[in-house]
């Protein structure tokens, strides 16, 4: 799901103060005048596209979808109907493709900034733009060591995503992030002393499978000189060693809170570029299966999947 809509966005709300008695459903006229326009803007999704960089036999690829999305200077469209300001969305299409083949795509987020810069300094009716761009999880093949030239395997490890964001005269404001990461632990686990009323049903465990999907966005202060793609791998293993703990033993989880703050705290710890994290992990349970009745001793082998 792309956080853009293609459609354009107009959100209205009612300057003059008016008392209106409807004695059944009705149609209420407005005029211009005491209208506000509060959101105008609009964008282009799912511009899809491989790029592919030629260094002799060897090759590297980004295979990438972005949604751009503008804001110009007057709402003239909307309220007049006049178009001669609007950028067509089929034009930022065709922009994302050529700043590919003239720029390259050396990180998204690059990419990113190089799309918010070039509307922002193209068209000076354009004073605010918005980039997002994920990006397709393409590893390199090996065969007993030896990366191949030209071959790739898809390895759904979590997608990476970027999102800039550029007012006109303003510094581009830049995230990154990693959305769609499954990952499981089968003990080590627990929930515990939570609050309880008449309607709390939820059985205390002090040994469960902590398994969830993670969404993971983090922002940065000033965006020069960072290696976006450094600190995406630093944050990627942050999130890993703070979900699982030490390899030959593990770390207790007394909640989901609490292992999302402890990955918070890693990856602020270890990455100063870094000014602000969002975490969400959305729960996967496993619950207990009672297999008496089949005649069979359930030793905690066979759980039962519930995603919330």
């Amino acid at each position: 799901m792309t956080p853009f809509i293609e459609q354009q966005q107009l959100l209205f709300s009612v300057i003059q103060d008016s008392e209106v008695t409807m004695q059944r459903p009705a149609v209420c006229h407005l005029p211009n005048e005491d209208l506000e326009i509060l959101n105008s803007e609009y964008g282009k999704n799912m511009i899809k596209l491989l790029h592919i960089r030629r260094d002799g036999k060897k090759h590297c690829i980004k295979e990438v979808e972005a949604c751009v999305h503008l804001r110009l200077d007057s709402v003239n469209e909307y309220s007049q109907g006049d178009n001669s300001a609007v950028i067509p969305t089929d034009t930022m299409k065709n922009t994302v493709i050529a700043l590919a083949k003239c720029n390259g795509i050396e990180t998204i987020e690059q990419f990113a900034l190089d799309i918010c810069n070039h509307f922002i300094s193209s068209y000076c009716h354009v004073v605010y733009v918005k980039a997002y761009i994920q990006e397709a999880p393409w590893r390199r093949l090996e065969k007993d060591g030896v990366p191949h030239v030209h071959s790739f395997i898809f390895v759904p490890e979590g997608i990476r995503f970027c999102e800039v964001e550029q007012c006109q005269n303003g510094c581009p404001l830049v995230s990154s992030g990693i959305k769609d990461l499954k990952l499981k632990k089968t003990t080590q686990s627990g929930f515990e002393g939570f609050f309880r009323d008449k309607y709390t049903t939820l059985p205390e465990t002090t040994d469960r499978v902590l398994s969830a999907e993670l969404f993971c966005k983090w922002s940065y202060g000033k965006c020069q000189d960072i290696d976006f793609d450094w600190i995406w791998g630093i944050v990627h293993e942050c999130i890993l060693e703070a979900f699982s703990g030490p390899p030959e033993c593990g770390e207790y989880s007394p909640s989901y809170q609490k292992t999302v703050n402890n990955i918070q705290k890693l990856i602020l710890a270890r990455v100063p570029q870094i000014e602000e994290t969002e975490v969400i992990l959305n729960n996967v349970h496993y619950f207990f299966v009672d297999l008496k009745k089949l005649g069979l001793t359930n030793e905690k082998e066979v759980r039962r999947c519930i995603k919330h």
